[in-house]
């Protein structure tokens, strides 16, 4: 199983700036771009938590 890359939000949901800083920390942690991404959504439909694989083995 690949490790993950694992963001919440500070509050209930998730900001901007730390949609940014998830975004680089996946850059920095080498994800390839093409990595899809998964978003756990409140009722309001504003994130909760996300979440991107790294290290996946694509043989």
């Amino acid at each position: 199983m690949p490790a993950t890359l694992r963001f919440t939000g500070e509050t209930k949901d998730l900001t901007l700036d730390e949609l940014a800083q998830f975004v680089e920390d996946a850059r920095k942690a080498g994800v390839p771009a093409d990595n899809p991404v998964r978003a756990e959504l409140s009722t309001s439909q504003k994130i909760k938590e996300i979440q991107v694989a790294v290290n996946v083995d694509r043989s």
